[in-house]
């Protein structure tokens, strides 16, 4: 069975976050979850729920950001998928840095030093040019660096359609089957 190590942080987006867990557990992957401690406020702020309301769901394991000894701090321990999502610019900052002082930047350094997936998702807007320099060198070590922006030329009707799209982008990148929106076919213009 797949496993993803998912980090919900600091940054507005923690629908994103949610989703792609909703989404993954329904593709038939198991969840090592971190949530900071801001990502926990945005989690309530946002979405109502807490850390425990997703650690009790089945195929999730809730995992203590401040525990630099849990699994996913480990490279030995095998994991699919690396996703922070949404990621904040200080976790960003941290990352590219080589920072690791909780659990949720220790897991991302295990997935760079180990030659694994890590999908980064900025939501802060406008970007910093610190942060934008940090997400360019993780671009160059091989970090899909997936910002959480919408698109519209599905005519989206929801705010689950706008998340659906962004959650669609990452799925895509972790090779998820999903069914989260339509696929460009090229024939949605017509040609002269």
């Amino acid at each position: 069975m797949p496993e993803a190590v998912v980090a919900i942080t600091g940054a507005s987006g923690a629908q994103y976050g949610v989703r792609l867990i909703d989404e993954l557990l329904g593709a038939g992957w198991q969840v090592s979850l971190i949530i900071t401690s801001a990502g926990a406020i945005n989690l309530d702020l946002e979405c109502g729920i807490t850390p425990q309301d997703l650690g009790e769901r089945v195929g999730v394991t809730l995992e203590d950001n401040g525990n630099l000894a849990a699994r996913s701090a480990s490279g030995s321990a095998r994991f699919d998928a690396y996703v922070v999502c949404p990621a904040s610019g200080t976790t960003i900052g941290k990352i590219a840095a080589g920072i690791s002082d909780n659990l949720a930047t220790r897991s991302a350094l295990v997935a760079l030093k180990e030659r694994r997936k890590l999908i980064v998702v900025p939501r802060e807007a406008p970007v910093s040019t610190p942060h934008l320099e940090a997400m360019a060198r993780m671009s160059a070590w091989g970090v899909v660096i997936l910002p959480a922006s919408p698109g519209f030329y599905n005519s989206p009707e929801s705010i689950d359609d706008l998340v659906n799209f962004v959650v669609a982008r990452i799925l895509d990148q972790m090779g998820v089957e999903h069914s989260l929106g339509r696929r460009w076919t090229g024939d949605e213009v017509g040609h002269d």
